[in-house]
């Protein structure tokens, strides 16, 4: 046989395994090195390359594949679809007034779209071209980056980034550890410790590297940055040992070492494998309310447009009915157009007046949407009242599809530490078997209410509880992943640590860790370095303590808690175990719980966040149980989580009570000031956290999100205990409802007095009952409408014990009720990034639990109180400009194509165009684009120091108000009277007509030559002349740009009719435009009727305006009227502009 049984078996179970939750493995063999015959079949894997490709495009695809996803866009494809047909049939008017717009969008987006790809190529190509360093045959030999392979050995010097995801061997430092920052990957500038594997650690030249012989066997690439499992064979003489690999042995690529002069590491993810590059996945695509709107609206015009070209078709033949009308003699058919079928003929004329009215649909609101979004998101990022000086971070703007929305936010979902808290910890007491500790030293200067009758550290509490105190003590300086920054360089001139002085200091990922370390310091006890698997403490007596380091438990968020294994100079085995309260008394089974419980909840309830610390000593025999079940639970390939949860589980128990700490997380500054803006402004708040729900309410109170009047409603696991979740739930219930009369809160505008305010307090686990319907209980499945009817009835809601996912969970339910209200999330850190991703607007804030939060949202901004400018103004204004330039845009183009509908009843249907082809084309691109262009990114129809004092007004704009149908309809009606006026009142003027001498037809009224194309220029002059003006009267902010804008498109206008009429062009076949304009201009009736009909067009919006205003005035417009009245005495015309013709139908 060619395949021996081995190799088969390694097949078979590789492949062929029916285990549940199989994780598919991958064997790589260092230093490409095949296993010796009979331990193992070797089955060479095929890996990618070491190559990064984030670009989206090559040479040669680039045109193919971006025409394509061009035109899967509805707009685009329409407009290609009527170029088509323009080419196809003969048509009234030019391929090239529906061809060249859609040539200039499409070759725009095109242009934008290949220069970020050229950038990305670059980008990757100076990453793909990087040097790395890799062993090879007992040398170091360098490679470019691209042709690194899986099972290389790389040597990595200080500073560099890690060229792809490496499992460390050994690194420079006696102890086997390197340090690593992973800015780029999390935002963490914090050094974090990654250990070598233990059987390689002492190798440290490249021959003695050459020399491993082993493989290692790992899960397949995931990329869950924080998440590894795989275990390394070494081939020795005898058997092979397998040691287990984890997460701190994994480097990570675009990782970077620090503090460690070199490491050797072998390659096991590479190139598009890498975590790193698999978390480049993109977000969901997130879509406005008003790209919504704007969709509906389109295929109401489309309707309008269909409907128009079958109403002209039909009546074309009922016109063609009369033979006579049908054949005049100037235009007889030809004998192939006689012998037709009259289906193709009526097909033929649908397309062509499809053709002559498409105008109606605006391609070029797309390319001003799209420049609009992009250029208006400059100003959150140029606003220097966002800008941070402590952090140096300006806000920043990861997408600008969804500026508008922030002017439509009905729910904030926040996160309370490092969000509406300043993740910035301080040590303020710790509590002993009921004796509270406070340093001598406290940071803000403020003393601890009741601070007199505390024992303070210098009383002499009896010997035992004095050896429990510094037990304590030690199980604080001991239990912890903090870090000593052992050099500081200053002046070029290293300066060490020596006997534990103020020149070290620490670094840790948790800012718990770091306060609790220094306040211990503070206390006597300095925790002064990890060395050789020993850490090292200084008492107060300034003696060295060395404990043996043996294990570690790691701290996870289902857990709630770490712990460490250490063995003392006298050979004494303990476990220390600190965690949350709810983590750490159910396992204790000594010790003075009462008196440390009620000490927690006092300092819950003062805001304090809190830890639990309890110790077991262990026998030997124990810690050899300890021992083998860790090394079981780490070595397993398979549910490797699980089985260390079930493992810790089984060590941490029987503890005795030791004491409990507080440490402050102060509030953000204006966090309250904030809060209580976005009440104000109609939103509703809801903090999620992971806090036990004391603190998490301590903290609502002092940010105002409850106040002292607020009735708060408990649904937790403690009330569940007492009565079954159906009843809690039917009592919160009937409690808001009858205060509300069945009634929601949306109902009421505002937090009013005679309204009783209510806050819910919701737990994780009474949450998930909430959520999960379970099949016993019949009633269970309307639990969430009835959670959700009293969320609705409540101002504010604190959930807190979230896990992350929960977070996401609440945003959802939220996000899916039936008003399907705007909801936004912010958030500081890791644990923030799915709740961020789930709401409609997503805002990171630059915080010290790394940039995650920030690099995943929509938004970042670096403190909270940044939110209160970025909703209230820019929201704000962003709504109201883009809502005015949607409606407008529909507006404009039915005062262009109605006339032309009305035209047809004129000219026998015959589908002659009412303007010229340079107007068609033009009237989009050039005489009208602009101004409105403009007003989308400067008008400021409040001052925005108002905005940010009065609230109130963003509820003018809440539930997309400006863009309803009745608002939608009256612009549509304002265009079709317009168009009406324009047409009709040309159409009266050119009424009588006589022959001159020479033989020209002249109208009596006007003296002017009558003929079509005059006709056509005299509507088209009045159309652009009153669009523009309708735009001048909504501007409330006036700047010189605007003036320019306006009163420029005008004069291009008249100047560039003027020069397309007053020569003749060589490149044209018809000279029909040749002295038109001048010759309408040269007529005094002409001038007259043309500033007559824009004042009759303009008048019933103007006159509509004032009685509106008079009448129903919105907030909005009240302080407008004020602050006019105030400021000066305007002209009439401006007193009568409003805010994006708002509306109260």
């Amino acid at each position: 046989m060619g395949m021996d049984f081995s190799t088969l078996r390694t097949l078979i179970s590789r492949y062929c395994v029916g285990e549940e939750n199989w994780v598919d493995s991958r064997t790589v063999y260092i230093g490409q090195k095949e296993p010796p015959p009979g331990t193992e079949a070797f089955i060479q894997q095929r890996f990618p390359d070491n190559r990064i490709t984030s670009s989206k495009y090559t040479f040669w695809n680039f045109i193919p594949k971006n025409m394509f996803e061009q035109f899967r866009r509805v707009a685009n494809f329409y407009f290609l679809i009527i170029f088509l047909v323009q080419l196809i049939i003969d048509t009234p008017t030019s391929p090239i007034t529906s061809g060249l717009p859609l040539f200039f969008v499409i070759t725009v987006t095109a242009i934008k779209q290949g220069y970020e790809d050229w950038l990305r190529h670059k980008a990757d190509n100076s990453v793909n071209q990087c040097p790395v360093h890799v062993v090879q045959h007992g040398k170091v030999v360098r490679k470019q980056s691209r042709k690194l392979r899986v099972g290389d050995v790389v040597l990595v010097k200080e500073d560099e980034s890690f060229p792809c995801d490496l499992i460390l061997l050994s690194s420079s430092r006696d102890d086997g550890t390197c340090f690593v920052t992973t800015a780029s990957l999390d935002g963490e500038s914090s050094h974090k410790t990654y250990y070598a594997v233990q059987d390689t650690k002492a190798y440290n030249t490249e021959q003695e590297i050459d020399s491993i012989h082993a493989t290692i066997e790992c899960e397949q690439p995931q990329p869950d940055l924080y998440k590894f499992v795989g275990r390394i064979n070494f081939y020795m003489d005898s058997e092979p040992v397998a040691r287990p690999l984890g997460s701190e042995n994994l480097l990570l690529r675009g990782a970077t070492l620090k503090n460690t002069e070199f490491i050797y590491a072998v390659a096991i993810y590479t190139g598009m494998e890498t975590k790193m590059a698999l978390n480049y996945q993109s977000k969901s695509q997130k879509r406005s309310a008003v790209e919504k709107s704007m969709n509906a609206y389109l295929v109401v015009y489309l309707c309008i447009l269909i409907s128009k070209a079958i109403v002209n078709t039909v009546m074309k033949y009922v016109w063609q009915a009369d033979p006579n009308r049908d054949e005049p003699w100037y235009n007889e058919r030809t004998e192939t157009e006689r012998q037709r079928h009259i289906v193709i003929r009526a097909f033929t004329d649908f397309l062509a007046f499809m053709v002559l009215f498409n105008y109606i649909i605006p391609v070029s609101m797309y390319v001003t949407v799209e420049m609009q979004k992009f250029l208006g998101s400059y100003f959150i990022m140029w606003d220097d009242e966002m800008f941070d000086e402590e952090l140096g971070e300006r806000a920043m703007v990861n997408t600008s599809d969804l500026n508008e929305e922030l002017g439509q936010v009905e729910y904030v979902f926040t996160d309370k530490t490092g969000t509406l808290t300043e993740n910035n910890m301080e040590f303020i007491e710790c509590c002993v078997d009921g004796h509270v500790y406070v340093p001598h030293v406290i940071c803000n200067g403020q003393v601890m209410p009741g601070a007199a009758s505390m024992d303070m550290i210098d009383t002499s509490p009896g010997p035992d509880a004095r050896e429990h105190e510094e037990l304590f003590f030690r199980a604080l300086c001991l239990c912890h992943t903090v870090q000593v920054k052992e050099e500081e360089t200053v002046d070029g001139i290293k300066h060490g640590i020596h006997q534990g002085k103020s020149t070290s200091f620490y670094i840790s990922s948790s800012p718990d860790e770091v306060a609790l370390v220094e306040g211990m310091k503070r206390l006597g006890f300095t925790y002064l370095r990890l060395k050789d698997s020993h850490m090292e403490i200084l008492n107060r007596e300034d003696e060295i303590e060395r404990f043996e380091l043996l294990e570690v438990l790691t701290f996870d968020s289902v857990r709630r808690r770490m712990s460490v294994i250490v063995r003392s100079s006298s050979g004494r085995l303990y476990l220390f175990c600190k965690g949350a309260d709810s983590a750490i008394f159910p396992r204790v089974i000594s010790g003075k719980v009462d008196q440390i419980k009620a000490r927690v909840e006092h300092n819950a309830v003062e805001g304090l966040r809190t830890l639990c610390v309890a110790y077991r000593p262990l026998s030997q025999e124990q810690y050899q149980e300890v021992c083998q079940l860790l090394n079981g639970a780490k070595l397993a390939l398979q549910d490797r989580d699980k089985r260390l949860a079930e493992a810790y589980d089984l060590i941490e128990k029987d503890l005795i009570l030791l004491g409990a700490t507080a440490v402050e997380d102060r509030l953000q500054e204006k966090a309250a000031d904030t809060i209580e803006s976005l009440h104000k402004a109609g939103m509703k708040v809801w903090v999620l956290t992971g806090d036990k729900m004391e603190t998490a309410a301590a903290t609502c109170y002092a940010s105002k999100l409850f106040h002292r009047n607020t009735q708060i409603l408990e649904l937790t696991t403690k009330r569940t205990e007492e009565q079954s979740l159906h009843d809690v739930l039917f009592d919160l219930s009937r409690t808001v409802l009858r205060q509300h009369g069945g009634m929601t809160r949306d109902t009421f505008s505002g937090l009013s007095g005679d309204c009783t305010d209510y806050g819910l307090i919701i737990d994780g686990a009474t949450l998930s009952a909430v959520l999960r319907p379970s099949h016993e209980d019949s009633n269970s499945g309307n639990y969430k409408e009835i959670f959700l009817e009293i969320c609705r009835n409540c101002s504010a809601v604190l959930c807190c014990r979230m896990a992350p996912l929960q977070k996401a969970q609440i945003v959802k339910l939220i996000k899916a009720s039936k008003e399907h209200p705007i909801t936004l999330a912010i958030g500081d850190g890791a644990n923030d990034v799915s709740m961020i991703l789930e709401a409609h607007v997503g805002i990171g804030i630059m915080g010290k639990e790394g940039r995650q939060a920030a690099r995943n949202s929509d938004y970042a901004i670096p403190k909270f109180k940044h939110l209160k400018k970025m909703l209230l103004v820019h929201g704000h204004y962003y709504y109201i400009r883009i809502s005015e330039l949607v409606q407008y845009f529909f507006y404009k183009n039915v005062c262009f194509i109605f006339p032309q509908f009305l035209y047809q009843f004129f000219c026998g249907f015959s589908q002659q165009p009412l303007y010229d082809t340079a107007y068609l084309t033009l009237y989009n691109i050039s005489f009208t684009s602009l101004p409105i262009l403009l007003y989308s990114l400067i008008e400021q129809h409040i001052n925005m120091d108002i905005l940010k004092k009065d609230p109130s007004l963003y509820r003018d704009i809440a539930k997309n108000s400006l863009l309803r149908w009745p608002i939608f309809i009256y612009w549509t009606l304002l265009g079709v009277y317009d168009a009406i006026v324009m047409f009709f009142g040309a159409y009266f003027l050119f009424d009588n007509t006589t022959f001159t001498s020479n033989g020209q037809l002249m109208t009596t009224n006007t003296q002017m030559m009558f003929g079509n194309w005059t006709f056509g220029t005299l509507v088209f002059t009045v159309l652009v002349f009153t669009v523009t003006f309708k735009l001048a009267l909504d501007t409330h902010y006036w700047t010189w740009i605007n003036h320019f804008v306006i009163w420029g498109s005008l004069i291009f206008f008249v100047v560039f009719s003027l020069l397309w009429g007053g020569i003749i062009w060589p490149f044209l076949n018809y000279q029909r435009m040749y002295y038109v304009f001048m010759q309408m201009l040269s007529s005094g009736p002409a001038w007259l009727s043309i500033i007559l009909l824009i004042a009759a067009s303009l008048l019933p919006d103007v006159v509509k305006k004032v009685i509106w205003r008079a009448l129903w005035p919105t907030t909005t417009e009240r302080i407008q009227t004020k602050r006019r009245c105030l400021v000066s005495e305007p002209s009439t015309i401006f007193m009568l502009s409003q805010t994006s013709s708002r509306l109260s139908f």
